[in-house]
């Protein structure tokens, strides 16, 4: 290929993504993709704030928490919510689980947590 040919290519590549960028259906498909994870952002914020309710009134209603509850509703949805953007009425929530005692699981005779007598 000389060198002509390759600086012509490299013209009609430049002229097609050009015009890829500036034409409204890349535009269109972009805001599309974005809005949905938006979408899907705004579910998880939604699902994650109902669980840590849910979970935390249940635990401020029974007046203990478990370490392993604790960890769990903290680590795995508290975190992250708050990270993804969440705050209000969650917040306040965890706030009064933070209050409460921690009890230890009572583990039956044999030790094993998963054996039934």
């Amino acid at each position: 290929m000389t060198n002509e040919a390759q600086l012509e290519m490299l013209k009609l590549l430049i002229t097609f993504f050009a015009s890829l960028i500036a034409s409204s259906g890349f535009w269109l498909y972009l805001t599309k993709r974005i809005d949905k994870r938006d979408m899907k952002t705004l579910l998880l914020l939604g699902l994650a704030h109902d669980r840590i309710i849910y979970l935390g009134m249940h635990y401020i209603e029974r007046g203990f928490i478990t370490q392993d509850e604790y960890e769990s509703l903290h680590q795995y949805l508290y975190t992250p919510y708050i990270e993804m953007g969440g705050n209000g009425s969650a917040k306040r929530v965890m706030c009064e689980v933070d209050k409460l005692p921690i009890k230890s699981v009572q583990i039956n005779s044999k030790g094993d947590p998963c054996y039934e007598t």
